[in-house]
């Protein structure tokens, strides 16, 4: 049986909710060994969620399969210990401890690289180390509306959080992303490295286009793609006036049923989002690159490997 990419490498994670745990379950995906540290008695918090997995949390299956659990109460002397002792034998080491918990522990980068220069550390936080907001705690929904990610998938005037946690899967893949790259640059250089992920810089990241049409445009960003030479318009991205009519299900976006059994008719501007709609969008589309004299059509080519 062929053995995984990171067959041999052994992560070391105290972490909880879903950051974090996120990108240890990517690497333990991979083949690493992950130990993942809980709190004597609760544990990870995010295992009192729900009990919707045969008795288990939803959130907690999700994000913590393959890895082996040990409790420490960091605390103590003992546990000190243990820990120094697994982590000698680390490769990684991940925590999402809330702001200068690591350091009061004695396990802060630095104090664990100076004696470990082979080791990789990762930290995950709200805001990072540096900054005004440095010592904040942080949280998804708040993360999503600094960033400005409700403005997008909301209204204007009505804001609506994204139906997962955005910014915590964003900071749990360039978590990973980097872990990955440090693991590969450690190979070449022989040593370790320290990073450090924000939920903040990564959900602003995936804001990049929205921030850059409103910083250049303007204006802010409509939450919804426009109609363009690539993209047919529908429903959501028109701006029609008046009852909508639902072409699907023959009623009008109030509910009631149109006295017209049959499909609106053919005069006129299409129903938004109908499949008039779309085929009028195609055939404007093929029209306009043959009279531009491009051979490409809107049809990918028939081909066969050579």
């Amino acid at each position: 049986m062929r053995s995984l990419p990171l067959d041999g490498v052994t992560v070391v994670s105290c972490e909880q909710a879903v950051a974090a745990p996120l990108a240890t379950r990517h690497l333990a995906d991979l083949g690493a060994r992950v130990l993942k540290i809980e709190r004597p008695g609760s544990g990870d918090f995010a295992r009192a969620y729900d009990e919707t997995v045969h008795g288990l949390s939803s959130h907690f299956v999700w994000l913590n399969r393959s890895k082996e659990s040990v409790t420490l109460d960091l605390k103590t002397d003992a546990a000190a210990g243990v820990m120094a002792a697994l982590l000698d034998r680390a490769d990684v080491f991940v925590q999402n401890f809330a702001p200068g918990v690591a350091d009061r522990l004695g396990l802060g980068a630095a104090t664990l690289r100076a004696t470990r220069p082979r080791l990789i550390t990762c930290s995950v936080s709200g805001y990072g180390s540096t900054g005004p907001y440095r010592d904040a705690k942080a949280y998804d929904l708040l993360i999503q509306s600094e960033a400005g990610l409700v403005s997008v998938t909301g209204s204007a005037a009505e804001p609506a959080k994204s139906g997962i946690p955005a910014a915590d899967i964003g900071a749990g893949m360039y978590a990973f992303s980097g872990i990955l790259s440090a693991l590969y640059d450690r190979e070449r250089t022989g040593q370790g490295t320290e990073l450090e992920v924000s939920l903040f810089d990564s959900l602003v990241e995936w804001m990049g286009f929205p921030l850059y049409y409103a910083g250049y445009g303007g204006h802010r960003h409509r939450g919804r793609a426009p109609a363009t030479p690539r993209s047919p318009p529908t429903a959501r991205s028109a701006r029609a006036t008046g009852p909508k009519w639902c072409w699907r299900c023959r009623t009008t976006a109030s509910g009631r049923r149109s006295a017209s059994t049959r499909s609106p008719a053919r005069t006129g501007s299409p129903t938004p989002g109908s499949p008039r709609a779309v085929r009028a969008w195609r055939t404007a589309g093929r029209s306009k690159a043959r009279s531009s004299g491009s051979s490409r059509s809107s049809r990918a080519p028939n081909w066969r490997p050579g």
